[in-house]
This record gives structure tokens, sequence and C-alpha cells, in this order.
């Protein structure tokens, strides 16, 4: 019996299906449901702002590559709140208790640590199905989450268009 389920979001496609699938489980057993966004410089999109403008003396980032940044890592909390408000209140509006945050930080560490302090019984998370020399370069945030998570894991396989 799961009472609080801690449900890992992202912006992807995926992000519906692992809300799907966690409301499935909420409505059986009666849970309450914590969304749970994480911004991070490695959430797609936000990384290929970051270039290097500037050769001068000294390498590093220049005014605009600075402001590009910023921008987009703004325009990705905005969408991150709207997605958890959407979720939010679909959920609530089926009399499951739900909850949602946005933090900031290294997905896998963050999610763990928010589950450790809530107290969640279960994590629901997205896969991607990173494999091979993909998973070790950029690192697989389901992966972390299964080893180092203080309560029991349930892994969402995505089939988008790279899994078949």
């Amino acid at each position: 019996m799961f009472n609080k389920i801690l449900v890992a979001l992202d912006r992807s496609d995926m992000g519906k299906q692992v809300f799907e699938q966690a409301l499935s489980l909420a409505r059986l057993t009666s849970a309450k449901l914590m969304l749970l966004h994480v911004l991070s410089p490695d959430e797609d999109g936000i990384h290929d702002v970051m270039v290097i403008s500037q050769m001068d003396y000294y390498p590093g980032w220049g005014d605009d590559s600075m402001k590009r940044y910023l921008q987009k890592l703004e325009v990705h909390k905005n969408e991150g709140l709207e997605i958890l408000q959407a979720f939010c209140a679909q959920a609530n509006a089926e009399n499951i208790n739900t909850e949602f945050s946005q933090n900031v930080g290294s997905p896998g560490k963050v999610i763990c640590n928010f589950a450790k302090e809530w107290n969640a019984d279960l994590i629901v998370i997205g896969r991607r199905g990173l494999s091979g020399i993909t998973e070790f370069l950029i690192g697989s945030v389901s992966s972390y989450v299964l080893h180092h998570a203080p309560c029991s894991v349930y892994i969402i396989h995505f089939e988008g268009i790279g899994n078949r």
C-alpha cells in the first residue's frame, strides 16, 4: 500500500505518461501525490545556449551568452510550473490530494533527497532508454534514482521515437 507517491516529471513527452501512471496508482491506493520538476542546466534545451562567445584573454561567457542562458532558464522554469499546475489541478479535480514543487539542482540527487524529506513510499519516474556510451556520457536520472532512492521506484519506459 502506498500513501505518498513522488512523481518526478520533466518537460518531455514522457511526463504525461509518467503522470497518468502515477495518477492511476493514486486512484487505486488513495495515496497523496507530490509532483516534482527539477530545473537543471542539464535539462533538454537549456545547455544549447551555453556557448563560449568570447575567446580573448579569458575564455568564458560573454554578456549575450549569459542573457540567452538566463532567458532560456526562465522559459523552462515557467513551462515547468505550467505543467505542474495543470497536472495538479487534474488530480485534485479527481479528489486526489496533490501538491507540486519545482526545485533546482542535479535531478537524481534532488529527487532522492526530496523523497527522503517528504517520506515518500514510492517514486514514479520515466526512462528514455539511453544505453551504452550515451548513458555513460550524459548519465541516467532514472538509474541514479533506482540506486539511491530511500524507497521503492517505479520506472516508466518511454516508447518514443528513439526507442523503436
